[in-house]
């Protein structure tokens, strides 16, 4: 691309309304993992203080609020759902749910990219980046042959990525946030 192109699609850039980091009100919450540590803490109540592990069926155990599933929720309705529990036994309990250490967001990136693998996300990542921690593509790559498979609620889809599109700047809703569990597939 020559210096004249490139300013041009610099100038462009640059001068779109667009706004590219998401605002606070535009950002997802957190949802919980299989995999995730919390700290869960009653105020006042000594005993109720501790680390739970989300088990692999998206579970948690909690002393007197029993088997809470978490998977898939975020911090705030989990709270709410022990804060609920725990009323049969304690007046106006007052909970925290914290996440102590995520383990469960994982995206799975395979095929011909120079560092195939599963990678451990926190913040949200889009398809780009999925391929930009895999290392990029091999130059054998079929760049616009990329598909991304998504498991939900027991059916697989997928979607199809067109890398050449992206890097010229078009068709960028073709770049999703991915999902944890999703994989990338670059044949």
């Amino acid at each position: 691309m020559n210096t004249r192109c490139m300013s041009v699609v610099l100038t462009l850039v640059l001068s779109s309304p667009v706004t590219w980091a998401q605002s606070d009100a535009t950002r997802e919450p957190y949802r919980v993992q299989p995999g995730d540590i919390l700290t869960v803490s009653v105020w006042k109540e000594d005993g109720l203080t501790i680390d739970v592990f989300v088990r692999p069926d998206g579970g948690l155990s909690f002393p007197l609020a029993g088997d809470v599933g978490a998977s898939g929720k975020t911090i705030e309705d989990l709270r709410k759902e022990i804060t609920d529990r725990l009323r049969k036994y304690i007046p106006q309990p007052v909970v925290t749910v914290a996440v102590k250490q995520i383990g469960g967001n994982h995206v799975y990136v395979l095929g011909k990219v120079n560092k195939p693998g599963d990678f451990q996300f926190i913040t949200p990542i889009d398809v780009m980046q999925a391929l930009s921690l895999a290392g990029g593509t091999t130059p054998y790559a079929a760049i616009n042959d990329i598909v991304i498979l998504r498991r939900e609620n027991g059916k697989e889809s997928s979607m199809t990525f067109r890398y050449a599109d992206m890097a010229r700047g078009r068709e960028l809703s073709q770049n999703i946030v991915l999902r944890s569990g999703d994989t990338v597939v670059v044949p």
